[in-house]
């Protein structure tokens, strides 16, 4: 059994995030030529595409693929659910994946920065993935920089934005219960 939870939990939990990068990208209209934004929009394509016809999008925001995210969530919860054998309370289980998309959204975030940071220090060059996170976080970093300047040549924002969202996950934590367990 755990080993096919961890499977499952794996499979849903990396398609949510293409989902969730899908809809980011479209957010910050970040380069779809770039080869990274065409592998996530031809994973993403056979599901969001019918989906645009029923849920148009709202302004720059992507209904169909903030709805495609809540929906693999709540997918891997009952399936999760049906192999522990456990009752399903519908309720919690939307509230649930509610959460968990926001949840995992932050998790990708913070991924991205560290990847970013990380990269920084080696990237010579044109890089399509550097090219990509750069878009992706540059208008959540722009903003604190224009706060904290550079110390020395050392940027300070990522460092700020994790401590930022290291805050919110807490605080999250304290008053909704099972935010930790997500």
């Amino acid at each position: 059994m755990n080993a096919i939870s961890f499977l499952v939990n794996t499979l849903f939990d990396l398609y949510l995030m293409v989902v969730i990068l899908r809809f980011w990208l479209q957010l910050v209209r970040a380069d779809f030529y770039n080869p990274f934004s065409q592998f996530v929009v031809k994973a993403t394509q056979p599901i969001i595409a019918p989906m645009r016809r029923i849920l148009p999008s709202m302004g720059s925001i992507d209904t169909a693929s903030l709805v495609l995210a809540f929906i693999v969530v709540l997918v891997k919860m009952l399936v999760l659910t049906l192999i522990a054998g456990a009752g399903i309370d519908i309720v919690t289980l939307l509230l649930f994946s509610v959460v968990a998309v926001f949840k995992n959204a932050g998790v990708l975030l913070f991924w991205m920065l560290l990847i970013r940071a990380i990269l920084s220090w080696f990237n010579q060059g044109y890089n399509p993935v550097v090219m990509i996170m750069t878009q992706l976080t540059e208008p959540l970093l722009a903003p604190i920089r224009r706060v904290i300047p550079a110390i020395g040549g050392l940027d300070l924002s990522v460092l700020v934005l994790f401590i930022a969202m290291n805050f919110i996950n807490i605080l999250f934590s304290q008053y909704i219960p099972f935010w930790a367990m997500i």
